[in-house]
């Protein structure tokens, strides 16, 4: 009798340092859990730097062409920002709703 209480009790709590061991696992500042979501953190942070990257590429595309004075870029620039049109040409702006 005193074995199988033993035992139970044995097993009872081997399985409550089990729970608990994984519950640390998955749960603390250092768990599972939160490994996972500084991932998922981390990957959306890399996305955003690659995209700003990119737009910056452009941008310095965009300003060195203007800095070698490139007619059809600076003619671009003037007719799309700044609604400007060669002499006898008529400007049409076309709005969106």
């Amino acid at each position: 009798m005193n074995i199988k209480i033993s035992r139970n009790i044995k097993l009872i709590l081997f399985f409550l340092f089990l729970f608990f061991a994984i519950g640390i696992i998955l749960f603390n500042d250092y768990g599972l859990l939160k490994h996972l979501s500084l991932q998922r953190e981390l990957k959306s942070l890399n996305e955003q730097i690659d995209s700003v990257e990119n737009a910056n590429k452009l941008m310095k595309a965009e300003i060195d062409s203007l800095e070698k004075k490139i007619p059809a870029k600076i003619e671009k620039i003037a007719r799309e920002k700044y609604h400007m049109g060669r002499p006898g040409e008529k400007v049409i702006e076309v709005k969106e709703e």
